[in-house]
């Protein structure tokens, strides 16, 4: 399995913005860019995983240097992480 830098690149950004939308939707406000970019990618391992137990479809993929990027499970995935993290965190 090999991905060229240019497509590792655009990778990272579509993986930046699922990230970024996933902590906007979840209300958190903390974390930088490396934050977002590691939200999108866990995303990206999260959503597409709750969909195949719920058994839904996958409604926008991206194919990027031969590689498929879930684009909406990935948002949601990330708002899902984000949330899990607020409860288990949370301070009294």
């Amino acid at each position: 399995m090999s991905i060229s830098i240019p497509a590792l690149l655009v990778l990272i950004v579509i993986a930046a913005v699922c990230g970024a939308l996933g902590k906007a939707i979840a209300g958190s406000v903390r974390g930088g860019l490396l934050v977002s970019i590691v939200l999108g990618f866990i995303g990206a391992l999260l959503g597409p995983w709750v969909a195949g137990m719920l058994k839904l479809p996958e409604p926008l993929m991206i194919n990027i240097g031969g590689h498929p990027f879930p684009v909406l499970w990935s948002i949601i995935g990330a708002a899902l992480f984000v949330a899990i993290i607020h409860l288990i965190s949370r301070r009294r």
